[in-house]
């Protein structure tokens, strides 16, 4: 009998995290569409302010972690957090064309960056 691989885990130096309101109470689509949106904001944002974070975290396979809040105040919290800590940041505001009123605030892109630098924000948040 041929002998199993074993995978090794990897260790992740860079990283994206997207945090979702879930008060909000979005169907599971409308929180993926979201989370696309904050994941390609955010990484766009971080090729254009920091382009070597970009890169590695490409390379390293684009580690991404979704964290839940229970509100948008404590988004715009971790915004302010993130963005005195000169994380790339991207905030989601629904245009309104299905399950949310125009100008919603849904989640918010932090990354990719340096996961240390990402965990001493996000770090106390539970996973989606």
């Amino acid at each position: 009998m041929a002998k199993k691989p074993t995978v090794s885990p990897q260790i992740f130096r860079y990283k994206q995290v997207i945090v979702m309101r879930i008060d909000l109470k979005m169907s599971r689509g409308k929180m993926a569409v979201q989370v696309g949106h904050a994941a390609v904001s955010a990484a766009e944002k971080s090729r254009k302010q920091r382009s070597v974070w970009w890169r590695a975290w490409i390379a390293e396979g684009q580690r991404k972690i979704v964290v839940r809040t229970e509100s948008e105040q404590e988004l715009l919290e971790l915004e302010e957090e993130a963005k005195d800590s000169n994380l790339p940041t991207a905030l989601i505001v629904d245009r309104g064309l299905t399950e949310l009123p125009s100008g919603t605030i849904t989640c918010l892109g932090i990354g990719p960056a340096p996961s240390p630098k990402i965990d001493t924000i996000t770090g106390k948040l539970s996973l989606l």
